[in-house]
């Protein structure tokens, strides 16, 4: 377990440091970049995604693979909210 939260931290670090790279190049741009985590169409969206999926990897394979449920719930929460402004 403690290898796949090491691994996760490693990953969301990286979509942190993006950001900062972001916001660096071009000040605002992470507001955009994390504009989802106030949207509750992908919040709600992103929460069903992890709740269907942890509970399949929790059956499957055992908690680490729920904590990449949930990680990857929350990628489907930014996809979702990426593109709501462009409607």
């Amino acid at each position: 377990m403690g290898i796949t939260l090491l691994s996760i931290a490693l990953v969301v670090a990286a979509l942190v440091i993006r950001t900062a790279v972001a916001e660096i190049r071009r000040p605002g741009s992470g507001r955009g970049q994390w504009a989802f985590l106030t949207s509750p169409r992908a919040l709600a969206t992103g929460a069903l995604a992890a709740l269907l999926l942890g509970l399949l990897a929790w059956i499957t394979a055992g908690p680490p693979a729920a904590a990449w449920a949930v990680f990857a719930g929350a990628l489907v929460a930014y996809v979702v909210g990426t593109g709501e402004g462009k409607d």
